[in-house]
């Protein structure tokens, strides 16, 4: 059965519009009941949020969906993404629930499902869960039967704490000043705890959400803030986390932004080395710069290519038996410690190599130079544009002008109404020429 409900990420869209209403999302919260089921036990749901103002709509939607199939509910509030996935296994919960749009604005939000294992559901079980929408009257708890909900307010403790034993033993930050954005998002008060009780200087920003300022000129997709506060503070790093905190970008000490391919580089380096890096390489997605292979190629590393998406590298991660792995986005997931992308262990597996180290972050954390990469986003209102015979010729063009020595790479997005054009290759000037050319061509097919 194919989704039409969920994405590359769940489901997602703009809050009270479908898919992202109440009613759905309780019709939702049933199907998933349904689907998930396993043995008579008095089945479990975890449910966080992020900061937006529509988590207060969806997340009394879920509970009602989960008491009225019988499982109880579990209300841990605003916490990140990969809190709840821990969150889900600590507890022996049977399911889940991050009710966040990640980056996007606060308008949107979406909802991630989990399952017992802290993994994200597959597809089939996403295909099932949408099936099991359609027929949930038989499945009604009785009134004797229904579900109870509470509120969890160790939570974020007990998050703090998992988190902090990821930080190698006798380790601490005590020289180090860092700037923390949160981005106004779900991570805005355990973020700067667990760097603060690590014993770093921290300067705090984005982290005043308000339920509309989630993303908003802050956090990992607008870095620039947080670069400027590393150079007013004259801190040591910078780190830069997105809405639900399973994203993160950094900025050394001069301000400049590193991206998930450094970050994923750093750790590589770093578990090579110690001997902890499993599966001779990396796994990254189609989007991961050229000059980030051609550096774990000089290591001895291989990389393996995904889909994009968070979940097919988690996926290949699994199938191969790595324990590394992420997107240039900014995903880092260290399979060691998490089940999903969490920003703050990866940025703590940073400082650790950092610690100690009079070296600053510029010369241990850019590893390579990316080759010049560019991406350009078309907005599409509907057809399919890719199916143009304009548009393909362009694209043949473009592989065939880019040749061996780069890489050329057109899809839809997953979770945006845009075509991405991406290109990378050393020359940055053809690169340039051949996504303006191919961009060109969809916006035409999209006009026509």
């Amino acid at each position: 059965m194919a989704r039409k409900l969920f994405g590359t990420d769940g489901v997602r869209g703009t809050a009270n519009a479908e898919p992202i209403t109440a009613e759905t999302v309780l019709r939702l919260a049933m199907g998933a009941a349904r689907h998930l089921r396993r043995g008579d036990h008095r089945h479990l749901a975890v449910i966080g949020k992020d900061t937006r103002l529509s988590g207060y709509m969806l997340e009394p939607a879920l509970t009602a969906g989960f008491i009225s199939m019988g499982m109880d509910v579990v209300l841990v509030g605003p916490m990140p993404t990969p809190a709840v996935a821990m969150l889900t296994r600590s507890l022996r919960a049977d399911l889940g629930v991050m009710i966040s749009a990640s980056h996007n604005p606060f308008q949107d939000n979406g909802i991630k499902l989990f399952g017992p294992d802290g993994y994200k559901l597959s597809d089939d079980d996403e295909a099932s869960i949408e099936g099991s929408m359609e027929a949930n009257g038989d499945c009604l708890a009785d009134p004797s039967s229904l579900g109870r909900a509470r509120r969890f307010e160790d939570a974020p403790g007990r998050y703090i704490e998992f988190v902090k034993h990821t930080f190698p033993k006798g380790l601490r930050l005590d020289n180090m000043k860092i700037v923390i954005d949160c981005a106004h998002g779900a991570a805005y008060k355990v973020a700067p705890t667990v760097l603060w009780e690590l014993g770093a200087e921290v300067i705090s920003t984005g982290v005043s959400p308000d339920g509309k300022n989630i993303n908003r000129d802050r956090g990992a997709t607008s870095p620039s803030y947080m670069c400027e506060q590393v150079a007013k503070h004259g801190a040591n790093i910078g780190i830069a986390l997105d809405g639900d905190a399973d994203r993160l970008i950094i900025a050394d000490e001069q301000g400049r932004v590193l991206d998930g391919d450094q970050v994923m580089g750093v750790i590589a380096n770093s578990w090579q080395k110690m001997g902890r890096l499993r599966g001779g390489g990396v796994v990254a997605t189609v989007m991961s710069n050229l000059g980030f292979e051609r550096y774990l190629q000089g290591l001895g590393l291989d990389l393996i290519r995904t889909a994009v998406g968070d979940r097919y590298v988690v996926e290949a991660m699994r199938g191969y038996d790595y324990n590394l792995g992420g997107e240039q986005s900014g995903h880092v997931i260290l399979k060691d410690y998490a089940t999903t992308g969490d920003a703050l262990i990866s940025a703590l597996q940073v400082l650790a190599v950092l610690a100690g180290n009079d070296r600053p972050v510029s010369d241990v954390c850019r590893v390579f130079e990316p080759v010049p990469q560019l991406l350009h986003n078309v907005a599409v209102t509907g057809g399919k544009p890719l199916a143009c015979g304009r548009v393909k010729a362009a694209i043949k063009e473009g592989e065939q002008r880019i040749g061996k020595t780069g890489r050329l790479l057109i899809r839809p997005s997953g979770t945006e109404p845009v075509i991405r054009v991406m290109a990378e290759g050393d020359d940055e000037a053809l690169i340039g020429s051949v996504v303006t050319d191919i961009s060109a061509a969809i916006e035409q097919a999209v006009k026509e």
